[in-house]
């Protein structure tokens, strides 16, 4: 584990996603992670920059965190090469190894049209779920190229073919966002593909999350009518000159052998389906916004899982087990004979008495509606061609099992493979103890992540799939240890402010396609803007700047922001609970801080109350009409801090000074509210004393007395916790951090539900929405991959590890080391990649001793702080201690 830096300036990049190699806009940051020699952060170096080969230019920046582009902007196309080194008054470094990248295709100089196939007015008015995908297709010739670029984007998800030949390696293009404002465009190299003579260029389009179903309650969205695709493909000649090949009036459209094709209800394909005439295309019958390059890295066929075990079922269907609940879709190499149709059902549970596969648990009924019937279902039928392989690349299923029936054709579990698909993000982190549960705990909640990081941060990959900005506010931090999210998220975030409602509502997911912002349907406005979802928009962009230093992503989201608190403030001001109306017809002073007169969803899935005899409790009230107060208070209090230091790093001071006023009325307002004098709140459940302290509501003259009652409410459940989605990642560093860290790792390890061990021991390989997502007689309830409670893992780093990022570091320039052993656990183990370099931590203990190894990258410093309370200082390097 010894921190192995190298002497130079390396691992180069830029704030720019791609496929196989990184494209950009024209102004991409740079960064780099620094040298062992790196003093600081502030450090200057020589950048060595070669634009499409033309002679070098020399840089001089300061830092090598998100440095901005100290050239001219660039040009369409063009090809750069760059390295770095340390400029000293003494001895500079090496140079770094190079780093390559590509401006993309800028709007300006698009020129394609946009082109849909003629008959897709007819197409658009079939039933969501029902409709066909298409191939558009022309052919070109050239005389032979050096170097072929493909730019393509589209409305709808598509797939490009050069002769045959798919594209790149990005599935589910061009991702999901809300179409209204912002499209991507991606960028493939097609040199191979091409040869001399007469070439075919086909793209296959479908509804995607552009007009395809979204939601639990599978709406269509709403983004627009008709599906386009447009599409450059630039031949750089022998002879040096340029030949472009471009969707216009000269295309055509077809059907192809996918004969219905839906992101949510699953893919139809029948290779024995005729392609049908070739028609003309409407050439720009849509109107698209500008064409952007997209900050994230896209999503990709990332892991193969075998089938695990085959079992045929007496109906002759059979349930294939892949051992892990994931997203993707099922690859299938065997087709059968000409003519065979395999039909292939998807979900995450088996009936416990028949062994059958079950999705009843992902069933949803508003009320007054009928049920929606939650589905996932793929077919294939043969055309006896040799090699012929199925993988449904135009939906996406969330599974561990797969039902498969065919009448005549034999299965093979070796013909059956998961594809798992997800975008593509960097590991930043490792985590492993002395302890096995821990460890599957760990592995289970970063699966749970994996599997709902498809393009956007989703709630779950099969009922909803859709960006919860809760779920995500609640899980970044978490992220953010396990992988590198900081594209991911600025991504994620542009969609976020194109949703925002007029009066600063944030829309309770982005992207929109229900479009709230602009169809107003009276339920959704009714249970849109709830305190805990919203605040995602300032939680989550300053995560980005404390943990990779990126102020402009303060920048960019600012004027969300403050529309975001100011509505809330509004309401707090406006809107009244009616039982605060009920206590006096006048508003007390302090409830003009109050965010209590509107909807939130509150402390989602809290354990369910029981009696003794383990009955379910029913509720004393209607949930809808419970006053949630607490909750929208300490949110509005956390937003209000959180947007006073935003405004301190952007250099608004007056703005700062606004909001950290308000930020203390509100915290005052709600001590009077809900905090009496002995520490107890008037709610008085485990949630609102882990708000109380995490969020620094509690004065602290009462906050041991604020812990004592958490602890109380926690041995009077038996040892379990009472949390739900947004204080359970909280719960366990606050009890330690009270001096009840025994306590926090007998929750941690207890194995009666509501627990985490309890989901692992009934058989979780994802995390589940509800504590009880599978009961005692092992029926399924609700999302069985939800990842919001596996934030606990967050723990697993900052405590059981012992690895935290100091308060008030930006970019991990100061981080503690501080482990918090227990006889459960002998030794922990874990690395952090942050933007310096790589962090590592190690301890064990040996009888009463505690070993302690610590790697330091360069341009940081670290707090050692052992159990005793003895605290170190060190700087980059290794370092080890042992204390008795």
């Amino acid at each position: 584990m010894t921190l192995n830096t190298p002497d130079t300036p390396h691992e180069l990049a830029i704030d720019f996603g791609g496929d196989r190699f990184p494209v950009s806009g024209s102004r991409p940051r740079l960064s780099w992670k620094p040298p062992r020699s790196a003093a600081a952060l502030d450090d200057e170096y020589e950048l060595q920059i070669h634009i499409d080969g033309q002679p070098e230019q020399i840089a001089l920046v300061v830092g090598h965190l998100l440095v901005d582009w100290p050239m001219r902007p660039l040009r369409s196309g063009e090809q750069i090469r760059w390295r770095a080194r340390t400029r000293a008054a003494t001895e500079a470094s090496e140079w770094s190894a190079w780093h390559a990248f590509e401006a993309g295709l800028l709007e300006a100089d698009w020129t394609a049209s946009w082109i849909t196939p003629a008959d897709d007015p007819q197409i658009a008015q079939l039933a969501p779920g029902t409709r066909p995908a298409r191939t558009l297709h022309a052919t070109f010739s050239t005389p032979g190229v050096a170097r072929a670029r493909l730019y393509a984007t589209a409305l709808g998800v598509y797939e490009a073919f050069v002769n045959g030949k798919r594209a790149g390696t990005v599935e589910l293009a061009p991702g999901s966002t809300s179409y209204e404002r912002t499209l991507y465009a991606q960028a493939a190299d097609v040199t191979a593909s091409i040869h001399p003579g007469v070439n075919s260029i086909e793209i296959v389009l479908s509804d995607g999350w552009y007009r395809g179903q979204v939601g639990a309650f599978r709406k269509p969205a709403g983004w627009g009518g008709l599906l386009a695709a447009r599409l450059e493909l630039h031949l750089d000649l022998a002879d040096g000159t340029r030949q472009i090949v471009r969707t216009d009036e000269h295309w055509t459209s077809t059907f192809g052998s996918i004969t219905r094709a839906d992101l949510m209800d699953g893919q139809i394909t029948d290779l024995l389906a005729a392609r049908g005439p070739a028609l003309p295309v409407l050439v720009d019958a849509v109107t698209a916004p500008p064409i952007d390059w997209s900050p994230a890295p896209p999503v990709r066929h990332i892991e193969d899982l075998p089938c695990r075990a085959l079992t045929r079922l007496q109906s002759g269907a059979w349930i294939a087990d892949f051992g892990q609940n994931a997203s993707g879709w099922l690859s299938l190499t065997d087709l059968g004979p000409a003519g065979t149709r395999t039909v292939i059902d998807h979900g995450e549970h088996l009936d416990p008495a028949t062994g059958d596969l079950t999705t009843t648990h992902l069933d949803i009924q508003r009320p007054g509606d009928p049920v929606t019937v939650f589905v996932q279902h793929d077919e294939i039928t043969s055309s006896g061609a040799a090699g012929e392989t199925f993988e449904p690349r135009h939906t996406v299923h969330g599974f561990r099992y797969a039902r498969l029936e065919r009448s005549a054709a034999p299965l093979d579990a070796s013909d059956l493979t998961m594809r798992v698909v997800h975008t593509d993000l960097r590991p930043t982190g490792t985590f492993s103890c002395g302890n096995e549960d821990l460890n599957h705990l760990y592995d289970v909640a970063r699966w749970s992540f994996r599997g709902n990081a498809v393009d956007v941060p989703t709630d779950c990959p099969t009922r909803e799939r859709i960006g919860w900005t809760g779920d995500y506010q609640v899980f970044a931090p978490t992220a953010a240890r396990l992988y590198d999210i900081h594209g991911f998220s600025r991504k994620w975030l542009r969609s976020v402010r194109d949703d925002q409602l007029d009066d600063g509502r944030i829309a309770n997911f982005s992207p929109d396609g229900r479009r709230i912002k602009l169809h107003t349907d009276a339920r959704l406005d009714s249970m849109t803007g709830s305190a805990g979802w919203g605040d995602a928009i300032v939680l989550v962009p300053w995560l980005l700047y404390e943990t990779y230093g990126d102020r402009r992503a303060l920048a960019e989201n600012w004027d969300a922001m403050v529309r975001w608190v100011d509505f809330a403030l509004t309401t707090a001001r406006t809107a009244r609970h009616p039982s605060r109306v009920a206590r006096s017809v006048e508003p007390l002073p302090h409830e003009e801080y109050l965010w209590d007169g509107s909807f939130h969803w509150g402390e989602w899935c809290e354990p369910k109350p029981r009696t003794a005899d383990g009955s379910l409790l029913q509720p004393a009230q209607n949930w809808m009409e419970t006053d949630k107060g607490e909750v929208g208070t300490a949110f509005l209090y956390r937003s209000c801090v959180t947007l006073a230091a935003v405004a301190d790093v952007l250099g608004r001071a007056a703005d700062s000074a606004r909001y950290a006023r308000l930020a203390q009325r509100v915290k005052d307002a709600w001590c009077t509210e809900f905090l009496d004098e002995t520490g107890r709140t008037t709610v008085d459940t485990q949630a609102s004393y882990v708000r109380a302290l995490s969020l620094g509501l509690a004065p602290d003259e009462l906050r041991d007395a604020v812990a004592a009652r958490l602890a109380e409410l926690i041995r009077e459940a038996g040892t379990h916790l009472g949390t739900g989605f947004l204080s359970s990642a909280d719960l366990l560093p606050v009890l330690v951090d009270t001096d009840h860290a025994d306590l926090a790792y007998e929750v941690l390890l207890q194995r009666t539900s509501p627990s985490w061990l309890g989901m692992l021991d009934r058989g979780a390989t994802t995390i589940w929405e509800e504590w009880d997502g599978v009961d005692e007689n092992g029926d399924a309830h609700e999302s069985l991959n939800h990842y919001s409670k596996g934030a606990v893992i967050h723990f697993l780093h900052t405590h059981v590890l012992g690895l935290r990022q100091a308060e008030g570091s930006v970019a991990w320039e100061r981080f503690v080391v501080a482990p918090v052993p227990h006889p459960s656990v002998g030794w922990a183990r874990g690395t952090f990649v942050s933007p310096r370099g790589t962090i590592s931590v190690e301890w064990r203990t040996e009888g009463s001793e505690l070993h302690l190894a610590v790697d330091v990258p360069p341009t940081a410093t670290a707090t050692l702080i052992f159990p005793d309370g003895e605290e170190l200082a060190t700087g980059p390097g290794r370092f080890t201690a042992r204390r008795g």
